[in-house]
């Protein structure tokens, strides 16, 4: 095993993995767990992902943001998303205009999901001790079962098979670029400018209610801030508002 590397062929969770290795020794910043097949791999909240058995990259990738205050930790799941985001441009050129950021950290092409990401962080008194970051992109698989509305892989866009471990080099060393060698403030210019729905009025829905909105800010703290067509601006955290789908 590379002391920065665990590859196995099935597990629960890589993130639940990673958390158990966490507590028997201190891992070092950049450890990864890929697997090839997760039982029961989340998204957020109470989302599960679908994946088939070797055919989409599943991992988790450790973190250790001491240097990031808790109230701006949203910068991490800019960071990442923005590494995957480029990433993906990387690998497939042709269609690097086409690949988004959906709030807070959905990767899109077009309007059908790749990629989704899920960060757990573990704090120790003010400061973010460990984020364990789990990422799950659509590589290879063509056929999906699950109810989920419109995912997308790379083979189906691209209509080429990739080697997963490229893509997983790709993919961990754009964070890590992000991570170490971009300000703070670069990271969330990049963000905003890559993220989906940037600019015009789209479709919203909080409470039950549907409006029209276009996207003015993200505060640092991770609210996002729309504007309604009579001039009206709310901020939504995560899970306050939903894209509704055009």
């Amino acid at each position: 095993m590379n002391e920065l590397y665990l590859h196995i062929s099935e597990t629960a969770s890589t993130n639940v993995l990673m958390k158990e290795m966490l507590r028997k020794s201190a891992l070092p910043e950049g450890f990864v767990v890929h697997a090839d097949f997760q039982r029961q791999g989340k998204g957020q909240g109470s989302n599960t992902w679908e994946s088939a058995k070797g055919k989409n990259l599943l991992f988790s990738l450790l973190l250790r943001p001491h240097h990031i205050a808790i109230e701006e930790q949203f910068i991490i799941s800019q960071v990442v998303s923005l590494g995957i985001k480029n990433a993906l441009n990387e690998l497939n050129s042709d269609e690097a205009a086409s690949f988004s950021i959906k709030w807070p950290n959905d990767l899109y092409w077009h309007d059908k999901k790749i990629g989704g990401i899920l960060i757990e962080n573990t704090l120790h008194g003010r400061i973010i001790n460990a984020s364990v970051i789990g990422i799950g992109l659509n590589i290879n698989q063509e056929v999906f079962y699950s109810d989920a509305p419109n995912p997308v892989s790379l083979k189906q866009i691209a209509e080429k098979a990739y080697p997963i471990d490229l893509v997983l080099n790709a993919v961990t060393s754009n964070i890590l670029h992000c991570y170490l060698e971009m300000s703070p403030e670069q990271v969330r210019k990049q963000y905003m400018d890559c993220l989906y729905r940037k600019t015009g009025y789209h479709p919203y829905q909080t409470t039950g209610k549907s409006f029209s909105a276009k996207i003015i800010d993200i505060e640092k703290d991770g609210r996002l801030i729309l504007e309604n067509r009579n001039g009206e601006v709310r901020g939504y955290y995560f899970k306050e508002v939903e894209f509704i789908s055009s």
